[in-house]
């Protein structure tokens, strides 16, 4: 997920070898939780009065346009193998390929997650060196030339829960043992102890994951990268000794996500501080902007799979939402300064400069109905039903990271974006 994936490719070649500000960690108290109660998948298309066979026909639509139409960013090579592209910066990113396989596991689409992955594992992963099972993040699908050796922490992070998923779904018995492919990756993270400047992709002191799990963007942060649902999935279903710890990074990130949304608007830098505190970076002073219109979406998916920072998400539902509503529900921007207002520096979208009314950012504010108790909350549903993705006017269109946030989105408000549990014999 690495810079949501909306930058030129040549300011992005290379991130991993950047010189950032080093940060002192700072350890987190963590939040104390109970049990989470069975996740309720609601289908709040159905509750808001469509039919479930247009629900169906929606959202299969969606996986058309994305993974099989003339805009599609998925391309199978040869018989066995496949990936995902960020089609306008003409690579393909751990992001995009994690992506694919959580879209996949979900929607029970086999051939098209062993196909990513085995593409992921021959051509990304490293098989040796201090990066060994760690991934490239970036490589031209042409020249099959790397763009970075480097990791960003959210692809494995993905790839290791979609991992654990394809296990409990389709056994490990079918041409790929996926629960032995999580292991790996997860049994050589806790072997990264800074050995040729890698490390854990979590900061094992502030218990919180990296930007990088490399050099000083070891020490700061993205929130759209914490995802405690993702931990408390390690922490049923990874068996690897380290449940505890997952446990404590699950709780210390519902606490980071207090810190570091705004108190009024309830927006978010792209990155941060182990604290919350916005980081600036050498490419752009830190605001909400395009990695942050996950992080709605993520907290949704906390609420629905985890249930155990109900009153806090259901508050920041009604703020996010209603500063959202504030701009106008069909002309709000799509980057923000924390307090809302707008930013003096823009974000280039590919060859773009433009701000936007983003599908991708309407997609992930519709997650929140699921949270947001408010009868209105009802109107983002409506407009994400409405929405079309498509080129604007200009002819500017994103079918990548807009297109797999908006499929992401349709599952969760459709109940088919679940914590996938081992299936009885």
């Amino acid at each position: 997920m690495l810079l949501g994936s909306r930058w030129l490719l040549p300011l992005l070649t290379g991130i991993c070898l950047m010189t950032a500000q080093g940060v002192l960690a700072q350890k987190k108290k963590s939040q104390t939780t109970t049990a989470s109660p069975s996740p309720n998948y609601r289908n709040l298309f159905r509750e808001a009065g469509y039919k479930q066979a247009d629900i169906d026909a929606k959202l299969a639509k969606a996986y058309h346009d994305v993974f099989e139409g003339p805009n599609k960013v998925y391309f199978e090579v040869g018989d066995t193998m496949a990936y995902v592209s960020d089609v306008k910066n003409k690579d393909a990113r751990t992001e995009g390929l994690s992506y694919g396989m959580m879209v996949a596991v979900q929607l029970d689409k086999k051939d098209v997650f062993d196909r990513i992955w085995r593409w992921s594992k021959k051509y990304l992963q490293h098989q040796s060196g201090p990066r060994e099972a760690y991934f490239a993040w970036s490589i031209n699908p042409q020249t099959m030339k790397k763009n970075s050796e480097g990791s960003a922490s959210d692809g494995e992070l993905y790839y290791v829960t979609s991992l654990l998923f394809a296990a409990n779904k389709w056994g490990n018995n079918t041409g790929i043992n996926y629960y032995g492919e999580a292991r790996r990756i997860l049994d050589a993270m806790w072997k990264k102890d800074g050995t040729g400047n890698i490390y854990n992709l979590i900061n094992t002191d502030a218990k919180q994951i990296s930007f990088v799990p490399e050099g000083n963007n070891y020490k700061w942060t993205d929130p759209s990268y914490h995802l405690p649902a993702f931990y408390d999935a390690w922490v049923l279903y990874a068996k690897d000794g380290h449940e505890a710890f997952y446990k404590e990074c699950a709780d210390t990130s519902r606490v980071f996500l207090h810190r570091a949304c705004h108190p009024v608007t309830g927006l978010n830098a792209d990155y941060t501080e182990f604290s919350g505190k916005p980081h600036d970076t050498r490419w752009s002073p830190s605001a909400f902007r395009y990695d942050s219109w996950r992080v709605p979406m993520n907290i949704a998916m906390d609420y629905t799979w985890s249930g155990k920072d109900k009153a806090w998400q259901e508050d920041y539902a009604k703020r996010f939402q209603g500063f959202l509503r504030s701009k106008g529900m069909d002309t709000y921007e799509d980057q923000f300064n924390l307090d809302g207002s707008r930013p003096e520096f823009i974000l280039q979208a590919g060859p773009v400069k433009k701000l936007r009314h983003s599908i991708g950012l309407v997609s992930t504010a519709a997650t929140l109905s699921l949270i947001n108790k408010e009868k209105n909350s009802l109107d983002f549903v409506h407009v994400l039903w409405n929405a079309k993705l498509e080129p604007f006017e200009d002819g500017y269109f994103d079918p990548y990271y807009d297109g797999l946030l908006y499929v992401f989105s349709l599952m969760h408000l459709s109940g088919k974006y679940q914590m996938i549990k081992l299936q009885s014999k």
